[in-house]
């Protein structure tokens, strides 16, 4: 006799449970799991597992160090990507090794199937194709699972909600709108209400893509090819750098012509019809956009990228629209080399919810409910790279409350993953927000040669990082100080053999004796040569370790510097501010810093510095309320009161 089941609820127990499975979800998942949790990866469709949603590429100036450093802390975006290379290019390869970065095209089926392969084999994570549909409280306050629309209920001690761009997204094609997610996926609306319940905020958000086109469609003999560098390293301090065949790309330009096409639509465009009513991002605006806000321009670069080794489809990086699919294809038809452009997939832009930030604490944990985290673009930012940083943090973090640890806070002198992460918190976002080299105001001690030297010791305590990675970090770390000792150590005298040396590089010859490590610093000589000169070569190193003792030799008086800027701040920067301050007491501090510093309650002074609305007085007088609390309480003319406005 078959047995009825009346009652079929139970999705087990597990000590984190995360909800998402795109670059947030997995590497907050990989690194729960790793660290020890009984780990769930709830996903909406498991063919969708780390989609590239949008452009076919990682890395650049800011987003190529956030993978560097998620490598250095035990994250596996860097080795996924460096397993699907298709190009690799150095940027900024002019300027100082501060805002050097790499780029580089990814297979986006590769990096799929390699991630899901690397989580289906972790032991301790489950994976399951599931909407969560409630976050579920105790009277107590504490999280007691998630409901998923199933009817299962996932019992867990931890939730780190990954959900990217579809939380009550909807899809715009010209006038044409409707409910969806990349990928057609049907959004999710149930638990942006339950989190709403929990006394979340939520709000609007659009971003886009451009068309996918055909390669056999495209011209390429008038295109500029864009090569990849031979010798670029990867992302990852165990990868192998550059393949050997690097797939090319190929740039064309829009034209007079296709600007006519667009304005002549503009009644059609949904950001300025009035359907959207989200704030896109600055930094990778429409092309509608661009022909309002560049009027005076003539054209705009387009960058045709591979989507992968092995397929026709193609990538338009730079013409992102939200136009009806028909006004794509006549203005693709205008440019250069898409004359009889066809294409697969038409372009479309999206509105979707986002959490305003400020609700977090530097952990990612939101403040309404312990034991909830909150990574990626739910979080407000844009872009792979800053949600798989955010992922990892949370995921490390969402362990470290568990195990009743301090949460790891990385600092803005530490990492880009610190600087995005304070960024968001204590600032907030009025768009989708995108790291830069120019948001850290330290960046020279944030080099990506170096993530390894300021990250790995942090993951290795905590129990992240791998053997295999930290090996090669110790080796790396130990040839760059014993190299340095040996170069200083080393003298040369005047009418020494080092002197044809340095005729051969237009150098000047020294008066008195030298180390080759002052011989190094000037910018003619460069480490290789010289090693050249004294018959040497470097031993097998891992990547980038020549490049970072190349950059610490020449850049030894900037780096020392902003270290000491570093240090004279530290000790007021990091004066803790309780966490039940009483700020509507606070009378002397303006009423806009107040409610601000009531919103963020930031967790420092320095937090508080970096806020927008609060001034250099209004930290004056928080100060001196910190040194004598009493002053809250007073009142009257026989009080002594810190002065403020």
């Amino acid at each position: 006799m078959p047995v009825k089941i009346k009652e079929n609820n139970q999705g087990s127990s597990y000590d984190v449970v995360v909800v998402g499975a795109g670059h947030a979800g997995c590497e907050a998942a990989l690194a729960a799991a790793r660290l020890g949790c009984r780990t769930l990866l709830l996903t909406l469709n498991l063919d969708m597992i780390a989609f590239m949603a949008c452009n076919p590429s990682l890395g650049g100036p800011g987003k190529g160090h956030l993978v560097r450093e998620i490598d250095a802390l035990g994250g596996e975006m860097s080795r996924v990507a460096d397993k699907n290379l298709l190009q690799v290019r150095l940027l900024n390869t002019g300027k100082g090794p501060a805002v050097q970065a790499l780029r580089a095209q990814i297979d986006k089926w590769g990096y799929q199937r390699t991630m899901r392969i690397t989580l289906e084999k972790e032991s301790n994570l489950t994976i399951r194709e599931d909407m969560a549909e409630e976050v579920t409280v105790a009277e107590s306050g504490s999280l007691c699972g998630i409901l998923g629309r199933s009817g299962a209920f996932y019992q867990t001690k931890t939730a780190v909600i990954c959900s990217g761009v579809y939380l009550g997204s909807e899809i715009f094609l010209g006038d044409l709108h409707y409910p969806a997610s990349p990928g057609s996926i049907t959004p999710s609306y149930n638990l942006v209400i339950s989190l709403q319940k929990l006394g979340l905020a939520f709000d609007r958000f659009k971003t886009g893509t451009p068309p996918r086109v055909y390669r056999r469609s495209i011209d390429f003999s008038n295109l500029l090819p864009v090569q990849g560098d031979k010798d670029a390293p990867g992302f990852s301090l165990s990868g192998k750098g550059a393949p050997e065949d690097q797939v090319p790309c190929w740039m064309t330009y829009t034209n007079s012509a296709t600007h006519d096409v667009i304005r002549d639509n503009f009644d059609q465009a949904p950001i300025y019809s009035g359907l959207i009513k989200g704030r896109g991002p600055r930094y990778c605006p429409s092309i509608e956009d661009k022909i309002v806000r560049f009027a005076d321009r003539d054209r705009h670069p387009i960058f045709i990228e591979p989507e992968g080794g092995d397929i026709d489809e193609l990538y338009l990086q730079g013409i992102s629209t939200g136009l009806p699919p028909e006004v794509q294809e006549t203005f693709l038809r205008t440019i250069e080399g898409l004359t009889n452009v066809q294409i697969m997939r038409p372009a479309y832009a999206i509105e979707y919810d986002y959490a305003p930030p400020v609700q977090l604490k530097l952990s990612l944990e939101t403040k309404t409910t312990a034991g909830l985290f909150f990574a990626g673009q739910i979080n407000g930012t844009t872009g792979y790279e800053e949600a798989a940083a955010q992922g990892l943090l949370a995921g490390i973090n969402a362990f470290q409350y568990i195990n009743k640890r301090d949460a790891l806070i990385l600092k803005r002198n530490e990492a880009y993953i610190g600087v995005l992460i304070d960024d968001l918190i204590t600032r907030g976002v009025q768009e989708p927000y995108r790291i830069f080299t120019s948001r850290a105001e330290y960046r020279l001690l944030l080099r990506q040669d170096n993530a390894d030297l300021r990250l790995a010791e942090i993951s290795r305590a905590i129990g992240l990082l791998d053997d295999e990675r930290y090996r090669l970090y110790q080796a790396k770390k130990i040839y760059i100080e014993s190299e340095l000792e040996r170069l200083e150590q080393t003298r040369h005298n005047p009418g020494s053999a080092i002197e044809s040396f340095l005729e051969d590089h237009n150098s000047s010859i020294p008066k008195h004796p030298v180390s080759a490590l002052e011989l190094l610093r000037r910018p003619e000589i460069s480490y290789h040569s010289y090693l050249c000169w004294e018959g040497k070569e470097a031993p097998h190193l891992p990547q980038g370790t020549l490049n970072e003792l190349e950059n610490q030799i020449k850049y030894a008086g900037y780096i020392t510097k902003q270290q000491h800027m570093v240090e004279k701040t530290a000790r007021l920067h990091e004066k803790t501010i309780p966490v039940d301050f009483d700020y509507q007491k606070a009378k002397n501090i303006s009423k806009e810093a107040r409610q601000k510093l009531e919103q963020v309650r930031p967790a420092t002074i320095g937090q508080a510095c970096r806020m927008e609305g609060v001034n250099p007085a209004d930290i004056s007088v928080l100060m001196l309320y910190l040194e004598r609390p009493e002053a809250l309480h007073g009142s009257g003319k026989n009080k002594e009161e810190p002065a403020g406005e």
